[in-house]
């Protein structure tokens, strides 16, 4: 069973939590899967009228699901462009279903969320099923267990493209065979900082994966953010792809841990400076723009891994990330916002939210020397005690 009244502003952030494993460096890993209907044109070549048909299909297909049980589902024309936007932001739905040239949500599109919020796939997208799980910290097979399980559960109930040569047909060409992409949101600052990232990204690439920027395809990066994926998807296995990507970064992984430690032993007054000079800005700036708070946000979740900081939280630094972004800011406001009002509001944002943060950790902090005091026999209430 499938609903379609679950709120837009409940979905999608379970993968902000820094509780993955390594999780100082990994942000989120994600497996996506290509998938297509026989006997529809695909999305590229398809009208209203076929689309419109898939959907329905893929509807009475994820209500039997047990993965997708209790699972919402929302036809992106039926939301506000807000709404789509903040999809987006959360990387539930890619910048191709935000809106066609006329402004709306592209004919027959929708997502799908799981109730636990991991799970959930687009329709009518590039292919005409995109199945997706978002996990956050490195969990590539435990990311490609969950797509397998929702991928399986499908096969058995809509009739998939598929070539016994090729595998499964997808639009685009170098999706076709697994239709497998899988991918992880990596913070590299310590490559960056020791110039020693374009060799590791020279690397990779000699090894069948791949890297872009923050925002996929296309895009720069930003706050030494990189998503690394694999690059072909036809002539190996799944798991085959999987044990690679796993391999690869967790080599990239080391590499950074050993960065960051070259870092703290050559340059540490480089490093302390480059960390409170962020924190100082985002404390107390009054306009803010989106690239410069992610680069920002990047010297802060570095000073925290090399234990500069106590504060503010990695979760906080990862939900800064996304609430912070213009779709929103927008919701939050409850109107349009032109770019200098949206940095203003940004800015707001960053300071309530650390300045939240710092008294949360302060209050636990206090909470435990109290607790400490009371078990070892001292002052419960933090007042002296005498004896009379």
């Amino acid at each position: 069973m499938i609903r379609s009244d679950g709120r837009v502003e409940d979905h999608g952030l379970s993968w902000l939590g820094s509780e993955g494993p390594a999780s100082e460096i990994v942000l989120s890993t994600r497996v996506r899967l290509a998938r297509n209907l026989q006997g529809f044109p695909f999305s590229i070549r398809a009208g209203p009228e076929d689309r419109g048909r898939v959907l329905e299909r893929v509807r009475e297909a994820v209500g039997t699901t047990e993965v997708l049980d209790g699972a919402s589902l929302w036809e992106l024309d039926a939301l506000t462009p807000v709404e789509r936007t903040m999809l987006q932001e959360r990387n539930l739905i890619s910048r191709e279903l935000l809106a066609s040239q006329d402004g709306e949500a592209p004919a027959g599109t929708a997502l799908v969320v799981s109730d636990d919020r991991f799970v959930g796939l687009m329709v009518n997208e590039e292919d005409h099923l995109r199945l997706q799980v978002l996990l956050g910290g490195f969990r590539p097979e435990d990311a490609w267990e969950l797509a397998d399980e929702l991928d399986e559960e499908l096969a058995v109930r809509l009739p998939y493209a598929f070539h016994h040569e090729f595998g499964f047909l997808t639009s685009c060409p170098t999706n076709a065979g697994t239709g497998l992409r899988a991918s992880v949101l990596i913070h590299l600052p310590g490559l960056v900082l020791t110039k020693e990232i374009n060799r590791v990204l020279a690397g990779i690439s000699q090894v069948g994966l791949t890297f872009r920027g923050l925002y996929g395809e296309g895009s720069e990066v930003v706050g030494n953010l990189f998503q690394i994926s694999n690059q072909t998807t036809l002539g190996k296995s799944e798991e085959d792809l999987i044990e690679q990507l796993s391999r690869i970064v967790g080599k990239v992984i080391d590499f950074e841990r050993d960065a960051r430690g070259v870092l703290l032993r050559e340059a540490p007054a480089v490093v302390e400076d480059k960390v409170w000079r962020a924190y100082g800005i985002l404390r107390h700036a009054r306009s803010l723009p989106v690239d410069e708070m992610i680069n920002l946000l990047s010297g802060l979740r570095l000073g925290l891994m090399l234990k500069l900081l106590s504060t503010p939280r990695v979760e906080t630094l990862n939900r800064i990330m996304v609430l912070a972004q213009v779709g929103h800011l927008e919701h939050e406001a409850g109107r349009s916002l032109d770019e200098t009002e949206a940095d203003v509001c940004r800015a707001t944002f960053v300071r309530d939210i650390l300045s939240a943060d710092e008294q949360s950790v302060s209050d636990v902090t206090v909470d435990r020397i109290l607790g400490s005091d009371d078990e070892d026999g001292g002052p419960a209430n933090g007042t002296n005690r005498t004896d009379a």
